[in-house]
């Protein structure tokens, strides 16, 4: 076969990077232009730790807070927009999980080992089949390693506050820009330094710097990615 059919194509991509690089939102893109299924690995632990903040858990008890995963029976779906609903015994927490105290407590339940583990298996079960776009800090290096296109996807931490600022305003949430940067200088941090798949440069992924890219260029530059290994492998 000549040329690549993305509706045949096994391919898994992985897209990596720091807090506000806007992994989402390219991420969802790129699986909707390609027809793949799109895992935003990052919503399941924030579906846990607001579990937690829920429930009283701390967050640094790791057998509570594994206990707490097991039993939330965190979901992921699509409503009929693609857009992904994030559901835990079976109540839609979506919005929820975007408040900012999720996110400014979601990297201590992240740095967790076993919940870590616990977390990768439900996600590798989820590419089993390939035609999948996961993102999040550790696909390209520990869930999926061998993940045919891999993409760490960047911007400077103004660009990535500023990003955070305008997605929680149209959320009718007001952060200072300040505090936003402070939170994502924590979390990168936390997300870096921890002992178990810390978020690092897995070595045969391509940087992509979104500082000075629209969304479009960004999805376009990962999409003629996949598009292009997908003709070499189907040579």
């Amino acid at each position: 076969m000549s040329n690549c059919n993305m509706q045949e194509a096994k391919i898994c991509v992985a897209i990596d990077g720091p807090s506000g690089a806007g992994k989402s939102t390219i991420a969802r893109l790129v699986a909707k232009e390609l027809g793949f299924l799109y895992v935003d690995t990052g919503a399941m632990y924030r579906a846990l730790t607001l579990e937690a903040l829920k429930s009283g858990v701390n967050l640094n008890d790791e057998q509570r807070m594994i206990k707490l995963a097991q039993e939330s029976k965190i979901t992921l779906g699509f409503d009929q927009n693609n857009f992904l609903r994030v559901l835990v015994k079976g109540e839609d927490v979506t919005d929820k999980i975007r408040q900012p105290e999720v996110s400014r407590y979601v990297s201590y339940a992240a740095r967790l080992p076993k919940v870590r583990e616990y977390m990768v298996s439900q996600q590798r079960q989820m590419a089993k089949q390939g035609r999948v776009v996961m993102e999040g800090r550790d696909i390209g290096t520990v869930v999926l390693p061998n993940a045919e296109v891999k993409i760490f996807l960047t911007a400077n931490q103004f660009t990535r506050a500023s990003r955070r600022q305008m997605q929680l305003a149209k959320e009718n949430v007001y952060v200072d820009l300040e505090q936003l940067n402070q939170e994502i200088a924590t979390r990168d941090y936390l997300d870096s330094s921890r002992i178990t798949a810390p978020l690092v440069l897995a070595q045969d992924a391509e940087v992509i710097d979104g500082s000075s890219l629209s969304i479009e260029q960004v999805v376009e530059l990962i999409v003629k990615k996949v598009k292009s290994y997908g003709k070499h492998s189907f040579r």
